[in-house]
């Protein structure tokens, strides 16, 4: 249980000035802190809650600006912030830009890595796992009681997919691009529907796959690729017909031709970069490929080599090497490019995520993930068991996960050099390699695809949930509450997601941090954030919501 000072008295002398503290007169819930942030990190809720800020600026209207890279609040353990299974609710207002250089990052959490215990609260905008944009503008809350999960849960296998090799979540729903081997088959878009079910949505183009997915500017891009499927060792597909084309999705079978990225005949990667669609030759020729509207992609160049997952971290785009010579990460200067240099050992890198506020890189042959500093400097995470390949990573519920090759586990980051097999997903025997590729979280569980199965896999650590609609820009309002054991998110004083967390202990000793968690530095602007020792009525959260 909480325990705090329920007496909130009407005024209090702050930096020698007489003040009255706005309280709400509606709350039934005792507030536990109330951080204004419009001139630094002082809680007004009489309970001594003050917050350190690191890098933060703050502005009597606009509230604290956080830069993404470096800028967070802090505030010291104490058992007032701990409510066990107890009942809580965070509000807070948000402004995030239309325009955007770099992820979004974690709004508040009070999570210990070690125990796995806690609360997570933030936004998700997971570029580069692998093939694509997984996650953008996605709300995520979640708690977890350190437990061991449950195994994997087969999600079914889209169409005849041998590869999933896409994933994004689209205006409330997933998505999934596939590799389809026969001669007369080609790569589909499908939708998840549920339990073990999917929609076929359609396919773009005649050729063999649908291997990334975007959202951009509120819609869905899907690439259409000739995939080699003798890179996986499965032989060449019958069907020839190359791709390289980019095509937006309007509905069921409907589909709009957005141009062809030069000479290419597969795409590797989509991303979106400062308002720009950029997308990556998955084979030679090589190049970078910036969409400018209607069907025109114009080459921007290469480093050398090829670029392939395309990552957005700290106002920088970065792509992914495959090439000898050039299979380390090189940066987009648009134009020209920077060699960021290659992890020791690596002849090719995979997919990004940003974890605890730093990018993580996955690599060939070692299996290792390797944290990218200053350009050259690589510091090494750790091999996923005694895998060769790391590939498709994300951050889901305060931990990060990686996909390997040549089993198809999926492995958990434990710290250090640390990694937690979490199970393997394709058993197919007789092959040489079974991948654990693509990513996504979705209705508060990550989602994992894997070859040559084709099947797509569910995991759940704790409870979460997600918003699967894409955030607004601009001053929102939100609220993220446990009452009676029910998980919610409230966006703009409305409900829009719940579900049971089972009455979870969260107590940990690690401090509560504004702007900053597991996944990244938040990147926006914030005010008015409020902490409650109990749930919030829905007239309370309308309240509140009100500007």
């Amino acid at each position: 249980m909480y325990e705090f000072n329920l007496s909130q008295p009407l005024v209090r002398v702050l930096t020698g000035m007489l003040v009255a503290v706005a309280m709400p007169s509606f709350a039934q819930a005792p507030l536990v802190a109330h951080w204004p942030l419009t001139a630094d990190g002082k809680d007004i809720s009489g309970n001594g809650l003050n917050a350190v800020a690191t890098d933060v600026t703050f502005d009597a209207k606009e509230g604290a600006t956080f830069n993404g890279r470096t800028s967070f609040l802090e505030v010291p353990h104490t058992d007032t912030l701990n409510p066990g299974t107890a009942d809580f609710a965070v509000s807070l207002w948000v402004h995030t830009e239309t325009v955007l250089d770099d992820t979004l990052g974690d709004l508040m959490t009070k999570y210990d890595p070690v125990t796995r215990k806690g609360v997570n609260f933030g936004l998700m905008n997971y570029h580069g796992v692998v093939c694509g944009q997984s996650n953008y503008r996605n709300l995520f809350f979640g708690v977890d009681d350190g437990v061991e999960p449950g195994p994997w849960k087969d999600a079914g296998r889209p169409g005849n997919a041998i590869y999933p090799m896409a994933m994004c979540v689209y205006k409330g729903d997933l998505y999934a691009g596939t590799f389809e081997m026969g001669k007369n088959e080609a790569g589909h878009l499908y939708r998840y529907k549920g339990d073990d079910q999917w929609e076929d949505c359609g396919s773009p183009f005649p050729s063999n796959a649908v291997s990334a997915l975007a959202v951009h500017e509120g819609e869905l891009y899907v690439a259409a690729s000739h995939y080699r499927s003798r890179g996986s060792s499965l032989g060449d597909s019958e069907n020839d017909l190359h791709g390289g084309r980019v095509y937006r999705f309007k509905g069921k079978d409907q589909w709009e031709d957005c141009g062809k990225l030069g000479e290419s005949e597969a795409i590797y990667g989509l991303v979106t970069y400062k308002g720009k669609l950029y997308g990556s030759s998955l084979y030679a020729p090589a190049g970078l490929f910036r969409y400018d509207g209607g069907t025109t992609w114009t080459d921007v160049g290469n480093p050398g080599g090829r670029v392939e997952a395309l990552g957005v971290h700290n106002g920088q785009l970065l792509g992914a090497g495959f090439d000898l010579h050039y299979g380390g990460v090189y940066r987009f200067d648009d134009p020209g490019w920077t060699d960021m240099g290659t992890p020791p050992d690596t002849t090719q890198c995979y997919g990004f995520m940003q974890y605890e506020g730093n990018l993580f890189v996955a690599s060939w042959p070692t299996g290792k993930v390797f944290e990218l500093g200053a350009p050259g400097e690589w510091s090494d995470r750790g091999q996923l068991g005694d895998e060769k390949e790391s590939m498709g990573m994300a951050v889901y519920n305060g931990k990060i996960y990686g996909g390997t090759l040549p089993l198809a586990q999926v492995y958990r980051y434990d710290g250090g050099t640390n990694w937690t097999n979490t199970g393997r997903l394709d058993q197919t025997p007789d092959v040489k390699y079974r991948r654990a590729w693509s990513m996504a979280v979705y209705d508060g569980k990550l989602f994992c695809g894997v070859l040559p199965s084709g099947g797509i896999h569910s995991y759940e650590a704790g409870k979460a949930l997600s918003h699967d609609e894409e955030m607004p820009a601009g001053w929102v309002h939100l609220v993220a509450q446990r009452s009676d054991g029910t998980l919610s998110l409230y966006l703009n004083g409305e409900k829009v997601e719940e579900k049971s967390d089972g009455g979870l202990d969260v107590n940990n000793s690690a401090p509560l941090r504004i702007g900053l968690g597991q996944h990244d530095y938040f990147n926006g602007r914030m005010k008015d954030v409020r902490l409650f020792g109990g749930a919030l009525g829905a007239e309370e959260v309308k309240a509140l919501a009100k500007r």
